[in-house]
């Protein structure tokens, strides 16, 4: 029973030790900002007082320094602090480890041992308790902290002086230095919802390229709050800098919530990743932009996409063109051979029939259906100047245009504008070798895509996005065949009429003037997307790789200024694209840089 009331207070003894040292006061030295160089320190105690001065400023020490014995004590934990050495409390041994430039010092007290680098030396040699605080015995500050102390008898002052050396980061094993790592916020606070500017101070004293590896840095926060960021940096021979930390403070002051925020902040080409929740609150119901429609129908199309899978040789499409047209295919190899495609003109009048070529959109053959139709489509919204003349005689059949061939799983794709001076029949045919005898070639038949003869160009729509015009989100709608109605035609070869389901072949003219500042995105409405759109000149092209869908969310398609006098968009729904397609129109005041 005596032991076990000894073994208790043993163990209070011990836990109010640690306790005492966990509270004990600390240095003011910065955690985020490590000196480089050091200094003196200078201590002044009175015995039995708990007023000291810690380099000329006045302090209370939570115990004093004592004389017993003889023997001049002073606390242990506060000179460690002071000196910028280690005084921790270790529970798992119940020990005290104080470790200075050149010695590990391990106080046990519970069992009255101390070791100083291993070796044993009794504890009532170097150390006492004094009121469950650690003192340290004054004699010990020259051997082991590298102190130099007087005592003044008469005032009983104690005076310790400590110069502390700076730690060095140069390594003469590797001859190399550790690099350092440091770091700046562009200004102390920020708002909720304001971009966050990091600015990297790090260095290297050999000069050395550097990599970094930072915790908690977020391009933006939406919670007001006190956050640590850190930043490590390791050079090319491994040596990692001690960490770097400031904490960066966030406001409680929204500057753009998290709807606003992407819209705001990212570049022409950036994704805006979006749930399907926030589609729908925010974008999937906008209401329309107000526009005017007038359809271009000054181009006759021939529109060849079916079977858009052949699987023999023959026709695709066929029918006449006398004056402007457009020509317009999109067809993949089914078959198990290589094959060549072409079109051919045929001119069944009695005179030769001129045809001359405008626009051209024309891409390689590929197994990639969206590749070949987002690329068609840049080749022809370049509007390259071209002019391009073939002079057919009357009864003559010749190769209007000729592919490469292409291998099973390969696509074709093209769009041609054309003007004829009489009457023309074009004939869009696949066989093995390509020859004016294609046109003795049997019809293939329908297969369910879209075939057929349209009297349509495209359509100029007017929209109003003025500041005025444009005071919320709006949106516009393409290929949806309600808002933007499918054209219909006729298919020849079937005798039958024909939808020109998602209005392929045709050119969307969307003119706005005085347009507002404002940023314009696409969302993928339909499935995947893939193509291009010219935006006053400059050609945006969606996505820059793979496909869009609206899984993915929106991508910035374009932001104005406020400033333009114009602003306009062109477009031509690319072959293996779904659609609708929105086009979504949101107004921007001075946060947009």
């Amino acid at each position: 029973m005596l032991h076990d009331r000894w073994s208790t207070k043993k163990k209070t003894a011990a836990m109010l030790l640690s306790l005492m040292l966990m509270t004990a006061p600390l240095s003011q030295v910065s955690a985020q900002d490590p000196p480089i160089t050091a200094g003196t320190t200078y201590v002044v105690f009175y015995v039995d007082n708990k007023e000291a001065f810690l380099d000329g400023k006045q302090v209370t020490l939570d115990s004093p320094a004592v004389i017993k014995k003889g023997r001049t004590y002073v606390p242990a934990k506060f000179l460690g602090d002071a000196f910028g050495m280690k005084v921790e409390w270790q529970p798992a041994t119940r020990t005290i480890l104080m470790e200075t430039p050149t010695h590990e010092i391990l106080l046990d007290t519970v069992n009255k041992k101390a070791w100083v680098n291993g070796l044993e030396f009794p504890f009532d040699d170097v150390a006492m308790l004094s009121n469950g605080r650690l003192l340290i015995k004054l004699t010990w500050l020259s051997d082991y902290m590298g102190a130099k102390y007087t005592y003044n008898n008469e005032l009983r002052r104690v005076d310790v002086i400590h110069v502390n050396k700076p730690d060095g980061n140069y390594n003469p094993d590797q001859n190399n230095s550790a690099p350092i790592a440091k770091f700046a916020f562009g200004k102390q606070t920020y708002r909720i919802g304001e971009p966050i500017k990091y600015i990297n101070l790090s260095y290297d004293p050999d000069a050395e390229g550097l990599k970094f590896v930072w915790t908690g840095k977020e391009e933006v926060f939406f919670k007001a709050g006190t956050y640590p960021v850190t930043l490590t940096a390791t050079d090319k021979n491994g040596s990692v800098s001690a960490t770097y930390t400031r904490n960066l403070v966030i406001e409680d002051e929204v500057y753009l919530n998290e709807v606003e925020y992407p819209v705001y902040t990212k570049p022409v080409g950036g994704y805006i990743a979006t749930d399907w929740k926030t589609l729908y609150k925010h974008y999937f119901d906008l209401p329309d932009v107000t526009k005017t429609v007038k359809e271009d129908k000054s181009r006759t199309l021939l529109l060849s996409d079916s079977p858009e899978t052949f699987e023999e040789k023959g026709i695709l499409y066929q029918d006449t063109i006398n004056g402007k047209g457009r020509l317009y295919a999109d067809h993949l190899n089914g078959t198990d051979q290589t094959v060549g495609f072409a079109i051919l003109a045929t001119n069944n009048t009695d005179k030769p029939v001129t045809v001359t070529t405008t626009n051209k959109g024309e891409v390689y053959p590929s197994i990639y259906a969206h590749l070949i139709g987002s690329e068609v489509m840049v080749d022809y919204l370049m509007d390259d100047a071209l002019e391009e003349t073939m002079t057919i005689p009357a009864g003559s059949t010749f190769v209007y245009k000729q592919f490469p061939d292409f291998y099973p799983g390969q696509g074709v794709n093209l769009m041609y504008d054309v003007e004829t001076d009489g009457e023309l029949q074009f004939t869009f045919a696949a066989d093995d070798t390509v020859s004016e005898n294609m046109i003795n070639l049997s019809k293939l038949p329908f297969k369910g895509h879209i075939r057929g003869t349209f009297q349509i160009a495209g359509f100029d729509w007017n929209i109003d996005v003025s500041k005025e015009g444009l005071t919320k989100p709006k949106k516009i709608i393409i290929g949806d065949g309600k808002v933007d109605p499918f054209q219909q035609g006729y298919d020849p070869q079937r005798g039958t009429d024909a939808t020109l389901w998602g209005n392929y072949g045709t050119v969307y003219k969307i003119h706005a003037d005085k347009p507002r500042k404002m940023a314009i995105m696409i969302l993928a409405k339909g499935g995947a997307f893939k193509g291009p759109f010219k935006i006053n000149g400059e050609m945006v092209k969606v996505p820059a790789s793979g496909v869009l869908t609206a899984f993915d969310g929106m991508i910035m398609l374009a932001k104005t200024t406020g400033k333009e006098e114009n602003l306009d968009i062109e477009f031509s729904p690319p072959a293996g694209s779904a659609f609708p397609i929105n086009l979504i129109f949101y107004p921007l005041d001075d946060r947009a840089q």
